[in-house]
């Protein structure tokens, strides 16, 4: 079957949070990461299931979706897991919160790269943690980590290690050899990782693949929570459903509670489209990496061919990261949102002063659009 994703779908008036930032004006919204696609078929008929029988009374996880996830970690991150490391989340976000609390105690510390997605900023706060930031490094065209820093940045009250992978907002997918090295690092200071892998299913350099840090050792996998959603991938960010994977016993007992006490339980709907998700439609996934790659290469050679801007291919993700540090032109988001362009300011990701990041998960027909409306003001 194919799938049409140049299909242009009107999502003005129907209360969406990317497209009503700018109602009433004629902008084309690429920041908030979800894309403009329709979701896949059995998706949408397993979201018209639930509503056909009725009753939306309070739901537990289909067993059916457990064994799948048990199966897809093994198939797809070769990483075998037993059942009940799986808790499910309304959520990724509360996730990483989550992980902060129940890691330690309060005043310690919790070490992230930057600049970073927004919440990684946010949830060591929630939980009463210190926050250390270390800044990511460019090395051959290609963000990666800075793992002097990270030793540098090591005290006796640090606990917890933040990791995004593939990384968001630059896009890289680390190697094996840097995990094992971040891994071998907090193993020698018994330091915990948290790692969302949210976009491990959007790899658009198919020369790289995805690897699991709890993957690597099943010594000290006990010392990961591992936060995964079909949400990106899927285009259902809207239903919420997402699931921690914890082999430490104690760890996730302590996850679990709390979970059950600030959050709510996932809907029939999220657990009914994220099964549909990842049983029934790897076809759609594989032609939306297909387009995903031609609409990445697009923008990477137009961002690059703009005075001032510099983009370095990504190998995940369908969001650009664009350093502006060059153009001296200031006030780039509000210059750009008066041209008719919505984008992220690389503020939100902290750290990330002089950057833009341009979500290109739409339409190539909106891509051209927008990228013409850049081009005009900036060329």
């Amino acid at each position: 079957m194919t799938y049409d994703f140049d299909e242009l779908i009107d999502r003005t008036n129907t209360d969406s949070f990317k497209w009503d930032k700018y109602k009433d004006r004629d902008i084309i919204p690429l920041w908030v990461a979800d894309m403009d696609f329709k979701a896949a078929p059995p998706i949408l008929k397993a979201l018209e299931d639930v509503t056909k029988h009725g009753v939306i009374g309070y739901s537990h996880e289909p067993d059916e979706l457990t064994a799948v996830i048990v199966k897809r970690l093994d198939e797809r991150h070769n990483w075998k897991i037993e059942k009940n490391w799986i808790v499910y989340l309304p959520g990724l976000v509360p996730g990483l919160t989550l992980s902060c609390m129940v890691v330690g105690n309060e005043g310690d510390e919790i070490i992230t790269t930057v600049p970073v997605y927004g919440p990684f900023m946010k949830a060591p706060e929630a939980a009463k943690k210190k926050l250390v930031k270390v800044q990511m490094k460019l090395e051959n065209n290609r963000w990666t980590l800075d793992f002097d820093a990270i030793r540098a940045a090591i005290t006796p009250s640090t606990r917890m290690f933040m990791l995004c992978n593939p990384y968001n907002p630059a896009g890289t997918v680390f190697t094996r050899e840097e995990l094992q090295t971040l891994l071998d690092i907090c193993t020698e200071h018994n330091i915990v990782i948290c790692a969302d892998e949210i976009h491990c299913d959007l790899i658009l350099d198919e020369s790289k693949k995805h690897i699991s840090i709890a993957s690597l050792s099943k010594e000290v996998e006990n010392q990961t929570i591992t936060l995964l959603s079909p949400s990106k991938t899927f285009n259902i960010a809207g239903l919420g459903g997402s699931f921690a994977v914890i082999p430490n016993d104690e760890i996730r007992a302590k996850f679990a509670h709390l979970k059950y006490i600030v959050e709510p339980m996932p809907s029939a709907y999220a657990y009914q489209a994220a099964l549909a998700a990842y049983r029934d439609c790897g076809q759609w996934h594989e032609q939306l990496l297909a387009y995903l790659r031609k609409n990445h290469d697009y923008v990477l050679q137009e961002m690059n061919a703009i005075n001032g801007f510099s983009m370095q291919p990504l190998e995940a993700t369908y969001l650009a990261w664009i350093d502006t540090r060059e153009n001296e032109i200031e006030n780039i988001t509000e210059i750009l949102e008066n041209a008719g362009v919505g984008i992220s300011d690389g503020g939100f990701f902290f750290d990330g002063k002089g950057f833009i990041r341009l979500n290109f998960g739409t339409q190539m027909r909106r891509l051209e659009a927008a990228v013409w409306r850049m081009r005009k003001v900036l060329c």
